[in-house]
């Protein structure tokens, strides 16, 4: 087995059989052997009919399909783990990552690169998104111990050495992103054009865009836990000078009747360094009690060997597995 392609779904039926011919044509033509493992994350609609369809219809097609929602990073993690091939595509299939691409892909994958990224444009975004999302990236390069470039997504192609270290790296709150440049080995980029969503709207609202960059700082550094050493420090200095000068004035000029407005703008001011201070702490502490726990990253509802039977014999449709999912097969 050349390739493999993991493709997470969730709620994309109506787009999904337009996606699997997209990809057949480009794959086809490239004489590689492939697989195409798809991951439907706990979808509410028929995708998971959908996918139960392609593979009866083709042994090239596997899935995986989870008991609930558990999220896109547990779905790349689940493909991941049923992946054989020598090289792994990651890809989603609204076609905003255009399949066309792969040959690009392969072909920069033939130069020894064990990773090749595809980092999209920002054409037709809004200017507000634009705008924030720079911004972020600028601070992640000053805070993540960690380089992400701005457009880099999950849309890349791994050899199998890349994908085993992935796979080796057990934490619990995963960011995808990171991981990728964490592992390092020989990379290469190269940018295409912003696609819009072939059908169906966008799962990444405001809100789950903010709380996936705040895990992404967090992540990968303890930087906010310095920085709050680092401003207490400061806090401590300021006062100390603050105490001396009022000593000075005192000395000079006799005691005078400390002004209300600047005491209560100190107590608030102190108040609310320390609640950040402890929403930082308790952020850190949160993860690692999200981690101490050793839950599966998911549960796996039914997977191309569980297909449903007619009959007595009929396959049980609900398992659960160790990790997470079904193993890699040699």
């Amino acid at each position: 087995m050349n390739l493999s392609v993991v493709v997470p779904c969730f709620n994309e039926s109506e787009v999904i059989d337009a996606f699997h011919g997209a990809l057949l044509a480009a794959l086809e033509p490239t004489g590689e052997t492939f697989e195409i493992c798809y991951v439907d994350d706990g979808s509410a609609d028929p995708t998971r009919d959908r996918l139960r369809a392609l593979a009866a219809g083709d042994p090239r097609v596997r899935y995986t399909s989870f008991s609930r929602n558990f999220g896109k990073e547990s779905a790349m993690l689940a493909g991941l783990r049923m992946t054989r091939g020598e090289a792994v595509v990651l890809m989603d299939a609204d076609l905003q990552h255009p399949p066309e691409l792969l040959p690009r892909m392969l072909e920069l994958r033939r130069h020894g690169y064990d990773q090749v990224v595809a980092r999209r444009d920002r054409t037709g975004e809004g200017a507000v998104r634009t705008a924030f999302s720079r911004a972020y990236y600028r601070l992640v390069r000053g805070f993540m111990d960690v380089e992400i470039a701005d457009g880099s997504g999950d849309f890349r192609l791994l050899s199998r050495r890349a994908v085993d270290a992935v796979l080796t790296l057990p934490e619990s709150n995963r960011f995808s992103k990171g991981l990728f440049s964490w592992i390092g080995f020989d990379t290469v980029t190269f940018a295409y054009q912003n696609a819009e969503r072939a059908a169906g709207q966008s799962k990444w609202g405001g809100r789950r865009l903010l709380n996936y960059g705040i895990d992404g700082l967090l992540s990968f550094n303890s930087r906010p836990l310095r920085l709050a050493i680092h401003g207490g420090l400061w806090l401590f200095l300021s006062a100390l000078v603050y105490a001396l000068w009022i000593i000075a004035n005192v000395l000079l000029n006799g005691v005078d009747t400390p002004g209300y407005a600047t005491l209560i703008t100190a107590v608030v001011a102190l108040s609310g360094i320390q609640l950040a201070t402890l929403g930082v702490i308790g952020e850190y502490v949160g993860r690692i009690y999200h981690e101490a726990k050793r839950r599966p990253h998911y549960v796996v509802r039914e997977t191309e060997t569980d297909r449903p039977a007619t009959g007595p014999d009929r396959a049980r449709e609900t398992r659960t597995a160790g990790a997470g999912a079904p193993g890699r097969q040699a």
